[in-house]
């Protein structure tokens, strides 16, 4: 699944993508209310997480905003808050559902798969087409027409954020924090060394359409 998470406190958040990509998501992460809209309304993604007391908007204010956008997306909120007033307030901001920290991560993990179950934003279920390249977002997998294409587990991360942003530029800052994670310790080089070998498996398998170096920028699929 391909995931937004609004979370301001580093730790917690570090340690909530750790978790997340080690069940195969996909997250953007943010840690601020203001950055939370201006991703959850131009791209797409299965289930939005927010914390409730974020800087700038609090998660309250973006789920609200998000509405008004007109965006269906699943919204998750994080809150200290348990009481009855401030669950009533949270649901009627947009919410879909809420968890009370302290929470255990395999509650929050089921409550995720539940909302990304009942969701109404189907362009993301299964299959994304780019030319003759599908990209299957359930099974982790890529093919060309009906042939298989082996990716190793960074080579579909890297597969899936260029696909699911077909026609935009990605930057190296965006490919790297998006595969590798925030704060991960990785250079370009590695990056190009990834975008090679992902190349090179497009091209035997005789895609017509390959990943384009942007000069002094970074990426893009076409």
């Amino acid at each position: 699944m391909n995931l937004l998470l609004a979370e301001d406190d580093a730790k917690l958040g570090r340690l909530l993508i750790h978790k997340l990509k080690n069940e195969f998501h996909q997250v953007d992460w943010v840690k601020d209310g203001e950055s939370a809209l201006d991703y959850a309304v131009s791209q797409m993604y299965d289930v939005v997480i927010l914390d409730w007391m974020l800087p700038k908007l609090t998660g309250q204010e973006v789920c609200a905003e998000i509405r008004k956008e007109g965006s269906q997306v699943p919204v998750l909120m994080l809150t200290a808050r348990d009481s009855i007033d401030d669950r009533v307030l949270g649901l009627d901001s947009g919410a879909d559902d809420y968890v009370v920290k302290p929470f255990e991560f395999d509650e929050l993990f089921a409550r995720i798969r539940a909302l990304a179950r009942r969701s109404h934003n189907t362009i993301q279920e299964d299959v994304i087409h780019v030319g003759m390249i599908q990209l299957n977002r359930t099974a982790h997998s890529l093919h060309v027409q009906d042939q298989q294409v082996p990716l190793t587990y960074k080579e579909y991360q890297l597969m899936d954020v260029l696909i699911t942003n077909a026609g935009k530029v990605l930057t190296r800052d965006q490919l790297i924090e998006r595969i590798w994670g925030f704060d991960a310790e990785v250079s370009n080089n590695n990056l190009d060394v990834l975008v090679k070998l992902t190349r090179k498996k497009l091209k035997d398998a005789k895609a017509d359409k390959a990943i384009k170096s942007v000069r002094n920028v970074g990426y893009q699929i076409g």
